[in-house]
């Protein structure tokens, strides 16, 4: 009587751009947390960290210095 389908139409394409956008929204939040995990266990130069640990103020030039020169 209405001329009801069986709910396919032209308009069902949204639905399939809807479902890619959230898969292709899921894959890439699940990329960037691995990215950000995997590069938080990397290996430091300790010469580096001596070097922040001078600037935070936590050991002195003195310490440092000789932190240093073990470290070469």
């Amino acid at each position: 009587m209405w001329e009801m389908h069986d709910g396919m139409g032209w308009w069902m394409m949204f639905g399939w751009i809807w479902f890619v956008l959230f898969w292709g929204a899921v894959v890439a939040a699940v990329v960037w947390v691995a990215n950000r995990v995997g590069s938080a266990g990397g290996r430091r130069d300790p010469l580096e960290i001596a070097k922040e640990r001078l600037a935070r103020g936590e050991i002195s030039l003195e310490e440092f210095e000789r932190l240093k020169g073990h470290l070469r």
